[in-house]
């Protein structure tokens, strides 16, 4: 075990965390909503502290961030554990934990990051789950990552507390942020979160120079209304037009099933309302859709970053610049 980081005690030897937004106060002998953070005796311990039950070696197109160094490959690394309850989530088997018994397997920061370079990976990945529950366990390995030289990134719902932003804004290079809707009763429904909070975390790590995508899983019924993904795409544009905005097609999953997939028109209208919002990046994911996830230059339209599925064909940029025009084009770029 190892205590974690983020709380404060309380009277009676209770602990209020403060990792996440949900900010739990968990009595002795029980755990946060994540699962995976428990008192014991008036300390607050992370269960899964160098305990990842799964490690797989990815392209980073998979996280997905297309913006952040294409082609890259990407350690990607998770343990139990989420602080949301999204109904349709295709990973509940590991993120799930209220209840269960923590399963993992032991790797220690060190061995980890020695695993990635061995592996030849060019940055670490903190994904498939929310990594925000194992934050303790994945600052350490971040700091030694970055001591060899690898990247760092983040797949996340964002619900993270301030302080947690805090703590990453240093050692974080990339993140992609899950906009799940623009409705607080949806999120409070379906996720088990609010909307607020993502919405501040998004802005912080992007004004602060984190690189930041987004991804939003348009849900039919739940949250495709034209207006809603219309409220999406304008806080994005609102905030810089250059952040990528990822529109992901819903596959029936978890405890959705009874939902049906995307319409293909649904996903071209969302990519409409995003460009008349002034989005230069928008990208269609989960379905092949052609053209839907190369990177075109802005200004003259000419296709820099072609791509088939989650690997990367061909890659005209120079130096961040479109290897046409000039222009600059927004991101994080090899070379």
């Amino acid at each position: 075990m190892h205590e974690a980081g983020f709380y404060k005690k309380l009277e009676n030897n209770a602990v209020e965390c403060g990792l996440c937004n949900h900010r739990c106060v968990i009595m002795p002998g029980k755990r946060g909503v994540c699962g995976v953070r428990e008192n014991r005796k008036g300390t607050l311990y992370s269960l899964v502290y160098g305990r990842p039950c799964a490690i797989h070696v990815d392209p980073i197109e998979k996280k997905p961030l297309f913006h952040y160094h294409p082609g890259s490959s990407s350690y990607s690394v998770a343990t139990m554990g989420c602080n949301f309850r999204c109904a349709w989530c295709q990973n509940a088997d590991i993120s799930q934990a209220v209840g269960k018994e923590i399963e993992g397997f032991e790797l220690t920061p060190e061995d980890l990051v020695a695993d990635a370079v061995e592996r030849k990976c060019d940055n670490i990945a903190y994904t498939y789950t929310e990594p925000t529950v194992f934050m303790e366990y994945a600052l350490d390995c971040m700091e030694i990552a970055r001591e060899k030289r690898l990247g760092n990134v983040f797949v996340s719902n964002g619900f993270m507390s301030g302080e947690a932003v805090d703590a990453l804004i240093p050692v974080l290079d990339a993140i992609n942020i899950d906009l799940k809707g623009f409705n607080e009763r949806f999120y409070e429904k379906y996720c088990g979160g609010r909307l607020q909070p993502i919405l501040d975390n998004i802005e912080k790590f992007w004004k602060n120079g984190v690189w930041v995508e987004v991804t939003t899983l348009i849900v039919p019924t739940l949250n495709d209304s034209l207006d809603e993904l219309r409220a999406c795409a304008k806080f994005l544009a609102e905030l810089d037009v250059n952040i990528p905005w990822h529109i992901s097609r819903f596959h029936p999953d978890y405890k959705l099933t009874n939902v049906e997939a995307t319409p293909v028109e649904t996903l071209r209208k969302a990519y409409e309302i995003g460009k008349k919002e002034g989005l230069k990046h928008i990208y269609i994911g989960n379905i092949w859709h052609e053209n839907a996830e190369n990177t075109y230059c802005p200004k003259c339209g000419k296709m820099m970053v072609e791509r088939d599925g989650y690997y990367v064909k061909s890659n005209k940029l120079k130096k961040g610049k479109c290897g046409e025009c000039g222009e600059k084009i927004e991101g994080r770029w090899n070379g």
